[in-house]
């Protein structure tokens, strides 16, 4: 399965208050906004915290990757990590490992809730920097079978189209410690612009990625990779 990069990415509103935003950027929030306000006093900036799930809004700090490898004939994963404050830099790091070495047909990356999240959004930003799109994540235009993307969600669905499962619940249901055991995606945003931890999102992402490897391996009837046959890479 070395063809197969695991990967989840942590992303965060481009300024740390609503106040912060441009002008021409406060204006199209206030609009996005007004689907987002759960109660008629909430204002664009109540929400704005939210607007790191849109690639339009948001921006990327972190994304960790894993490869299932062998070491001593023992499966490991490897993980590595592209973060930092700098989003051009790091999505250009993650580009040149893409042309790289996931190049070839039988490549594929692999996402909990990718092709709905992690994909399209590492796609965008790509764009918006203006960095070439690697082969993997340049689909317009192909069918759906030519696209090597899998996604661990739409494989828990079975056909399902009304459901979704987070993954730290079916890291349970499936027997597999949850990665969700410090902070979770709703604290990213505050957790970097507030207390200025991004070494500690970095890690939380990683143990994302090694649940993400484990639900994987887990519903292919595969054995699941321990705590210690994880090796981080670093550099």
């Amino acid at each position: 399965m070395n063809n197969i990069l695991f990967l989840d990415i942590e992303t965060i509103p481009q300024f740390p208050s609503f106040e912060d935003c441009p002008e021409p950027l406060q204006h199209l929030w206030s609009r996005k906004a007004e689907n987002l306000r759960k109660t008629e006093g909430e204002t664009a900036s109540d929400v704005y915290n939210r607007a790191g799930i849109y690639a339009e809004f948001g921006r990327i700090i972190c994304i960790s990757t894993g490869i299932l490898t062998t070491e001593n004939g023992e499966p490991v994963l490897r993980i590595k990590s592209y973060f930092g404050d700098d989003e051009a830099a790091l999505l250009e790091e993650f580009a040149r490992l893409l042309n790289r070495y996931f190049y070839k047909n039988d490549s594929k990356l692999c996402a909990h809730n990718g092709k709905e999240f992690d994909f399209p959004y590492i796609a965008r930003r790509m764009v918006i920097n203006k960095i070439k799109l690697p082969v993997l994540l340049d689909i317009a235009g192909k069918k759906p079978w030519e696209v090597n993307h899998l996604d661990t969600m739409e494989m828990w669905k079975f056909g399902d189209f009304k459901s979704y499962t987070p993954l730290n619940l079916l890291a349970h249901v499936l027997g597999i410690p949850s990665p969700k055991d410090d902070i979770d995606g709703s604290q990213v945003w505050s957790v970097y612009w507030h207390e200025k931890d991004l070494n500690r999102i970095v890690t939380y992402c990683e143990k994302d990625v090694h649940a993400l490897a484990n639900v994987y391996l887990r519903m292919k009837g595969f054995p699941v990779i321990p705590k210690e046959h994880v090796v981080r890479v670093e550099g």
